[in-house]
């Protein structure tokens, strides 16, 4: 690779880096070419990016980021995937999915929306993480909760009232 296609190679990591809230590193050394293939077919449907990057180019890349990778650097041995997703638990639960078959792929850390993860001991926590959407939904649901209960409460009223109303009419 010369000089001017890894600076290419930079660049472009660099700008996916800078777009992307949610990255995993992967270690899916272990896979055979069937198995890489599955990985990759279910990646798509599921909506995340799978890429095999050198780690000198990454680390040259998340240098040139503007964003905080902090300890991200440093799990950059062997063989490295890098997973791009718009839900933060998306890649998490593929991976958990997938090693419902084999051992692999092993999670070496994530950068989940500022946050960071390192370490496949990390990859539970990660599943659990609300996506945006989830937590939207949450916050309204919260929301609407009281004014349901005082909704209710006129209209139990109401009908209470009525009731009374009408008894004493009847008399």
């Amino acid at each position: 690779m010369t000089r001017e296609e890894k600076s290419q190679v930079i660049e472009a990591l660099t700008t996916r880096l800078t777009e992307g809230n949610i990255i995993y590193l992967a270690d899916i050394s272990g896979l055979n070419a069937l198995d890489t293939s599955n990985l990759r077919r279910a990646c798509f449907k599921a909506n995340i990016k799978l890429a095999v990057v050198k780690n000198t180019l990454l680390e040259k890349a998340m240098i040139k980021s503007d964003k905080d990778f902090g300890e991200l650097p440093s799990v950059l041995k062997g063989n490295t995937s890098l997973m791009f997703s718009e839900t933060g638990n998306a890649p998490a639960k593929l991976i958990k999915e997938f090693r419902k078959k084999s051992k692999m792929p092993l999670l070496k850390g994530a950068y989940v929306e500022e946050a960071i993860y390192v370490g496949d001991d990390q990859l539970d926590m990660l599943v659990n993480i609300k996506s945006k959407e989830e937590l939207i939904g949450d916050i309204i649901t919260l929301l609407q909760s009281p004014a349901k209960n005082v909704v209710s409460a006129l209209q139990s009223g109401g009908s209470k009232l009525s009731g009374i109303l009408k008894t004493l009419s009847d008399k």
